[in-house]
């Protein structure tokens, strides 16, 4: 994770709101651009901040540097991704601006591109924590070590993986950021146990040769992988269903929820009239 800096990850393409502006200029940048809140510049040095909440009971003349928020935290575009996730959910931020030594915006970096940086995030502890499973449920003792293992020839256990955090490992992989996956090495078989996502992508890619935590088993064992694999037919990537955002189940939840608040409101409506 040391490698993944905010330069990376931040929006280079930065909506700003000049200094000697109007409150009247923020509500139209917040109109056309869907966006709760902007850095303020002047030219191109920040000076501070404005957020949608900062137009209450605000006239339209207002000038923005009246209300503008001037304690800014900013982020480094060389600071390490963790550090900037730190930074945005301790001080309960949702958006740094990113600016160089002199403090002209270069970007910004959000919430939502901290947790893009850390989905299938392989730790160490990740690793070790499935060899003592191995360990425990089949009397074996594997050993991991970093390889590089070949992509056309790895076996999925995950049945459907999602375009958005597939988009977010395409990128990775280009920019030389993506992290090992983890894989179970038999005798003739390689085992995806976690990175599917960056597996597909690096299939899509062209790419031949992905890096790993590979962990080997000398014994001829069907671990329980394998055979959840086979219930599903998962032979090759290709296999693996890509499903679109909207189908994620956290979002089918939602979804599902909002309508039932909404025809139970309906109701309520139709009982008092």
């Amino acid at each position: 994770m040391d490698k993944k800096r905010v330069c990376n990850y931040m929006t280079h393409d930065v909506i700003t709101i000049d200094v000697k502006g109007t409150a009247k200029d923020v509500i139209e940048a917040i109109r056309n651009s869907n966006h709760d809140g902007f850095p303020v510049v002047d030219g191109t040095r920040v000076v501070g901040y404005i957020a949608a909440r900062d137009l209450l009971f605000v006239y339209p003349s207002t000038p923005v540097d009246k209300v503008m928020n001037r304690h800014l935290i900013v982020a480094a575009p060389d600071m390490s991704i963790n550090d900037a996730a730190r930074v945005i959910f301790r001080s309960g931020i949702q958006k740094l601006p990113v600016v160089d030594k002199e403090g002209n915006i270069l970007g910004i970096i959000s919430n939502a591109d901290v947790i893009r940086s850390q989905i299938e995030h392989v730790s160490p502890e990740k690793v070790f924590k499935f060899i003592d499973t191995l360990k425990m449920l089949h009397d074996v003792d594997p050993k991991v070590k970093r390889d590089i293992v070949p992509v056309d020839e790895l076996q999925p256990t995950q049945s459907k993986i999602y375009e958005d955090e597939l988009e977010g490992r395409i990128y990775e992989i280009q920019k030389g950021l993506a992290e090992p996956i983890i894989v179970v090495r038999k005798p003739g078989k390689y085992i995806v146990v976690d990175g599917h996502h960056r597996a597909v992508a690096a299939m899509r890619l062209g790419i031949k040769e992905l890096d790993a935590y590979v962990i080997d088993i000398d014994e001829d064992i069907e671990l329980g992988l394998e055979k959840t694999a086979q219930q599903m037919n998962l032979r090759k990537l290709e296999d693996i269903k890509v499903l679109d955002y909207a189908r994620h189940p956290l979002v089918e939840v939602t979804h599902r929820l909002l309508r039932q608040n909404l025809d139970s409101m309906d109701k309520n409506e139709d009982n008092d009239d």
